[in-house]
């Protein structure tokens, strides 16, 4: 029996239809004979908003290394006073790509219409040597030894409804103590930490590299157990792209993405292999952050950047949770829609995984 004609019709539309569906998480772009992404074709302008935070080390190293240029990318960094600035300009397209820490206002500003997508690792821990992690006063060393020493203690955390009151929260939950049981202070300036250390007004804080070194070095302080004890995943800042760049850009932005994995990788070599060359590395580092002293760079625990790029996405889901759970969330968030990993994975494609 012969099928109607507007069946056949619809029975092709359908594979076709089906066909493109599958094909959007595969690489769009196609390599040259040798297996190399070739360069645009024309020059492509791409705006970083970067404040010279360590965590930009992907940013920097691509640049002075060449990795955009070789592409044909030219980034421009942008600063802003804050996130309230700086996500519009994120979501317009005025900004390409940027940082963001997890907290609850920069959760509602998403909720509230700012349009930015999660699309690599701009922060976590290293195991061992976290970059955000407790200290101890120094005379109080041999007394607090223990988590559950910190019982009756006065602990000082720069922000409330952050990654940092979310660590704090995990500390105090893996050391089996009340949160009653101990004084949270809110001290939102790490160098005042160090001076209240050094008056002994606070008994531990949640200090930052470079700072966790340098009180150490000073004697004001010592490193109290590791955030990755009971935080191992804890996700502290995105790398976020507007979906103007994602979307409309892509051939750009897969290659922005190349090159920035291409630094990360160059970074993990120096700071978790002890490979490469450490001294470009460092000297990099050293003139787009506020670190300038180069020894003091072999000392510090680094930021932990991914260089596959992904985050940890259970996680971000989890402090989502607990600060809703804090009732400081206003509004609802579809995570799923707003991490996107299909830059990563493709720069992946691309480049392979980075051997450990």
């Amino acid at each position: 029996m012969k099928k109607p004609v507007w069946l056949i019709v619809l029975f092709f539309g359908f594979i076709a239809l089906s066909a493109c569906q599958n094909s959007e998480n595969k690489p769009s772009l196609s390599l040259s004979q040798d297996g190399e992404l070739p360069p645009l074709e024309e020059t492509a302008k791409v705006v970083i908003a970067e404040d010279g935070s360590a965590s930009g080390a992907g940013f920097y190293i691509a640049k002075d290394k060449g990795y955009f240029e070789k592409y044909n990318i030219e980034v421009e960094f942008a600063t802003f006073g804050n996130s309230d600035e700086m996500l519009p300009a994120v979501a317009s397209g005025e900004v390409d790509v940027a940082g963001g820490i997890s907290s609850a206002s920069f959760f509602n500003s998403i909720a509230q219409g700012i349009d930015v997508r999660f699309i690599a690792d701009k922060g976590h821990n290293n195991e061992g040597s976290a970059y955000f992690s407790f200290v101890v006063r120094e005379d109080l060393q041999n007394e607090i030894t223990d988590y559950a020493d910190i019982e009756g203690k006065k602990i000082a955390v720069s922000t409330r409804n952050a990654v940092d009151d979310y660590i704090f929260h995990e500390m105090v939950k893996h050391a089996g103590v009340s949160t009653d049981n101990v004084e949270f202070v809110l001290m939102s300036d790490f160098g005042n930490m160090m001076s209240a250390m050094g008056n002994r007004q606070i008994d531990l804080a949640l200090q930052i590299e470079p700072l966790i070194t340098q009180g150490e070095n000073e004697k004001i302080h010592q490193r109290f157990g590791d955030t990755t004890d009971y935080a191992p995943e804890a996700q502290i800042a995105m790398v976020l792209g507007s979906p103007n760049f994602l979307n409309e850009r892509r051939d750009v932005a897969v290659r922005f993405m190349v090159a920035y994995l291409e630094a990360v990788r160059d970074y993990n070599d120096v700071f978790v292999k002890n490979e490469g060359d450490q001294e470009e590395i460092i000297s990099i580092m050293s003139n787009h952050t506020a670190l300038k002293d180069k020894d003091l760079w072999k000392q510090v625990g680094v930021t932990g950047l991914n260089p596959d790029g992904f985050i940890f996405e259970e996680d971000v889901k989890k402090q989502y949770e607990f600060y809703k759970e804090n009732g400081a969330i206003k509004g609802e968030l579809d995570l799923e829609e707003i991490i996107d990993m299909t830059l990563v994975e493709e720069a992946i494609n691309i480049i392979g995984t980075y051997e450990d």
